[in-house]
């Protein structure tokens, strides 16, 4: 699934091909996407002009002004630049036409992604709850320690809840708690304020290192000129179960929680 540095990176190659262009035309070829496409985004965003393309979590939010377009990327989807002239393939489900001939489209082949409309972001029911972004001074070591102190639930799965801070998927949280030198089964409640200084610093040389990479490519990810990312190939324990620690040596260890598998070195991180 795409997460935040992949989310970004998108965001860092669209952002200077389509700011201050207006849209042309929007063509939908299937729009049972999670939430149905709605039916009046032509009507609604033709000929206006794209200001802003932030981010907030995993969510893309084009800045139309007038309105705003939320985008997700779901389980498999990317955003891709491309060409009037480049025959739509099975997945691909969306393109918006700008006014220099630029094509923004749309591939989601399990169809998990989204996109949506809104004339007010900070109340859409999709962003209204999320925790701060983990790049910013609002997550710091002072807010996570108040938070994990009400929290008897493994650490690993604190900082994989959106409603605690965004972003931070599967790979990064078991990166990040490496760096940390915590073990991701650790009760949240059993950290100290210095435990949370560091995973917060490690959470966001993770994510800065991973954006620097262009996020990770496992299976369907690639960035919007179609590119790979390449920060699996700098994981220190991530899908690394029974190979040596690069830093002692010892065999990394896989165990289960939620459904998700996670890494530790048991020597790194006691």
């Amino acid at each position: 699934m795409p997460e935040l540095p992949e989310v970004e990176t998108t965001r860092l190659g669209l952002l200077p091909r389509l700011q201050g262009h207006a849209l042309t035309r929007i063509v939908v070829r299937n729009p049972r996407l999670r939430w149905p496409v709605p039916t009046d985004l032509e009507a609604r965003l033709a000929g206006l002009t794209l200001q802003r393309l932030d981010r907030r979590g995993k969510y893309l939010l084009f800045d139309f002004g007038e309105t705003a377009q939320i985008v997700h990327l779901g389980m498999s989807g990317s955003l891709r630049l491309t060409r009037l002239d480049e025959p739509a393939a099975l997945h691909d489900h969306v393109d918006w036409l700008f006014d220099d001939g630029t094509v923004l489209r749309l591939r989601d082949p399990r169809r998990f992604g989204a996109v949506l409309l809104t004339d007010d972001v900070p109340r859409h029911p999709l962003l209204a709850h999320l925790g701060p972004e983990p790049l910013t001074p609002a997550f710091d070591a002072a807010y996570l320690h108040a938070l994990c102190q009400r929290r008897t639930a493994a650490i690993k799965q604190v900082i994989m809840d959106a409603q605690v801070v965004v972003g931070v998927g599967n790979i990064y949280a078991s990166e990040s708690l490496f760096h940390a030198g915590i073990r991701p089964a650790t009760a949240a409640r059993r950290l100290s304020r210095p435990a949370c200084a560091r995973l917060v610093t490690a959470i966001k040389q993770v994510l800065t290192a991973a954006i620097a990479a262009g996020g990770s490519s496992l299976r369907d990810y690639v960035a919007s000129d179609g590119e790979l990312g390449y920060f699996q190939l700098q994981t220190r324990v991530y899908n690394r179960a029974d190979l040596p620690c690069k830093t002692c040596g010892t065999p990394i260890r896989r165990i289960v929680q939620g459904q998700r598998a996670s890494y530790y070195c048991p020597a790194c991180q006691r």
